[in-house]
């Protein structure tokens, strides 16, 4: 849907057949699934060879700290931690339209959150939008009616609110900073995930994302997360954007950026702390707001799209942050998050026929081996409901 949404600024003719015919084509697939579940349950924990890595990690993977690789590849959606070096899965959430009235919806999150202390994701429904702090202890969270006029602190071992920060302006979306200790908090005039009702041809109907130009965001607070302290900026109204297009911080914290269709620096507009647009960092210049895995941990190498390398794999490009050029390749489709300098995870095509059904995996530069780390995301409903989306975060001791 991301990506859809980045591609488009409104549907074309014939968008809701196409939706509709796919839906009818994954419902049948959903059933053979299921079948072959049944038949072939395969569990797998703690032991896994890494990529090139020239031997096999077979550590205890019982802790949340250290750099062990722990993977479930029977498991999708995951019930069990995975993490591999740096990386921790700390949360996923699937989305569904609630319906408003007969021409409008929102799509609703639900999320399953890490506890550090079992290793297990737990249903967490009192929340409308997560943000998982670096280490995957502790979340900013806000309630289930958007936009939220508070941020709670949750604590996620306990699953209680440590404290509440209250803001003047409704927020839609959170984002922490690279060391933790703020948040950005993205202000909207209404919900961000609105949908509307797209009829086929035949009369049929399906809910859409509201596209580009719809946006009702205001600007974005930068908070201090140990006393809720911060201020607020306006942001410009812009056309080329979606209805939830929330900001995120820089590697180094000094700017802000979010993403814009069509852009030219990477579908992604940099702001001042003041909400005024500024240049892309020179580190960050060839960076798209696509590919979440962005800077490598030592900030040498850049997380870029997906590029053909053959008709039944992917691979992403790696680059030089600076210059832009294509230094390496590494398998995946969509690259989440660094693992350490040279290894990523990704999502990744599942062997076989048929469409596109990924499943997370571990990846090295260079290398064509893979470490599956969940099962196969199985396709899902066309714009209806959003196959679980993983968050990823750094874990710290």
């Amino acid at each position: 849907m991301r990506e859809q949404a980045v591609e488009l600024t409104a549907p074309g003719p014939g968008f809701a057949d196409r939706v509709l015919a796919v839906r009818r084509r994954r419902r049948v697939r959903g059933l053979v699934a299921v079948a072959a579940a049944m038949t072939a349950v395969v569990a797998v924990a703690v032991g896994v060879p890494l990529p090139d890595s020239g031997k096999e990690d077979v550590r205890p993977a019982s802790v949340l700290d250290g750099n062990d690789v722990l993977a479930h590849p029977d498991q999708s959606p995951p019930r069990d931690l995975i993490a591999a070096g740096r990386s921790v899965l700390a949360a996923y959430y699937t989305a569904e339209p609630v319906t408003r009235s007969d021409d409008e919806a929102v799509l609703t999150r639900t999320y399953r959150l890490l506890d550090p202390e079992t290793g297990t994701y737990e249903k967490d429904d009192r929340w409308s939008f997560v943000a998982v702090a670096p280490g995957a202890r502790t979340a900013a969270v806000l309630e289930r009616e958007l936009p939220a006029r508070r941020i709670g602190i949750l604590d996620l071992a306990t699953g209680r609110v440590d404290r509440w920060i209250t803001v003047d302006r409704g927020v839609g979306g959170l984002a922490y900073a690279h060391d933790g200790t703020r948040l950005v908090a993205t202000t909207y005039g209404e919900h961000p995930d609105l949908m509307e009702r797209m009829k086929s041809s035949s009369g049929a109907v399906a809910w859409v994302p509201q596209f580009g130009g719809h946006s009702s965001r205001s600007g974005f607070y930068v908070l201090d997360v140990a006393d809720g302290r911060g201020d607020w900026s306006p942001v410009a109204d812009r056309r080329d954007i979606n209805g939830r297009q929330d900001f995120a911080f820089s590697r180094d914290g000094r700017l802000v950026y979010s993403q814009v269709i069509g852009g030219k620096d990477g579908l992604q507009q940099f702001h001042d702390l003041d909400g005024d647009t500024v240049p892309a960092p020179a580190n960050e210049r060839h960076l798209r707001s696509d590919v979440s895995a962005r800077l490598s941990p030592d900030g040498k190498l850049a997380a870029l799209g997906l590029t053909a390398e053959a008709k039944d794999t992917s691979w992403s490009g790696i680059r030089d942050p600076y210059t832009g050029e294509e230094v390496a390749r590494v398998r995946g489709a969509h690259l989440l998050a660094w693992v350490d300098d040279r290894r990523l995870i990704a999502w990744e095509r599942a062997p076989g026929p048929g469409e596109y059904r990924p499943r997370l995996v571990l990846v090295a530069i260079g290398s064509e081996k893979v470490v599956p780390l969940s099962g196969v995301r199985e396709p899902d409903e066309a714009f209806e409901t959003v196959e679980w989306e993983p968050v990823f975060v750094e874990r710290r001791s």
